[in-house]
């Protein structure tokens, strides 16, 4: 017997089960048909990887996976090339922020409330542009510290412009 025919004998027993576990991975029938036969197709192209004939439904179930992950992730980037594909020129703002800018000054007065630890990670980080290690040499802390602390900051700083947001 062949490697082809073998691989049909092998097809028959299984398909249905891995078809009835893509439909549960995948959610819906449509989605589990398209997988299933990609799956198949690449489960064809490397049989001869196939370590033991036992093994066969696992390793189908497993391309099947993968594949139906594959098909998933690029369903959620959909809306994003989307919305790229929508924007025909990069934004380019004609007026740089200036000091007296609204925005710029609400920044400089919640960054005076946020406590000088954090605050000063948060300027070295997100300000002048410093890597994390820079940071962490410059204050003289651990890196997991550094990082600790620009998440507390950026926190922080949300939470505060967004209750500033329609303030005066």
């Amino acid at each position: 017997m062949n490697q082809t025919e073998q691989f049909e004998i092998q097809l028959n027993q299984h398909k249905d089960a891995v078809y009835r576990q893509m439909i549960r991975v995948c959610g819906n029938h449509d989605d589990a048909e398209d997988v299933l036969v990609e799956a198949i197709l690449n489960a064809y192209k490397h049989y001869e990887a196939l370590e033991s004939p036992e093994k066969f439904q696992a390793w189908l179930s497993v391309i099947g996976r993968r594949v139906c992950g594959r098909i998933r992730k690029k369903e959620s980037l959909l809306p994003v090339i989307a919305l790229g594909e929508s924007i025909s020129e990069p934004y380019t703002n004609p007026e740089p922020f200036d000091s007296g800018d609204e925005f710029v000054s609400k920044v400089h007065s919640v960054l005076e409330l946020i406590p000088e630890p954090e605050r000063m990670v948060f300027e070295m980080r997100d300000i002048k542009g410093l890597s994390g290690q820079e940071t962490a040499d410059e204050l003289s802390i651990s890196l997991a510290a550094q990082k600790s602390r620009l998440h507390r900051a950026r926190a922080k700083v949300r939470e505060l412009l967004d209750d500033c947001v329609n303030c005066a």
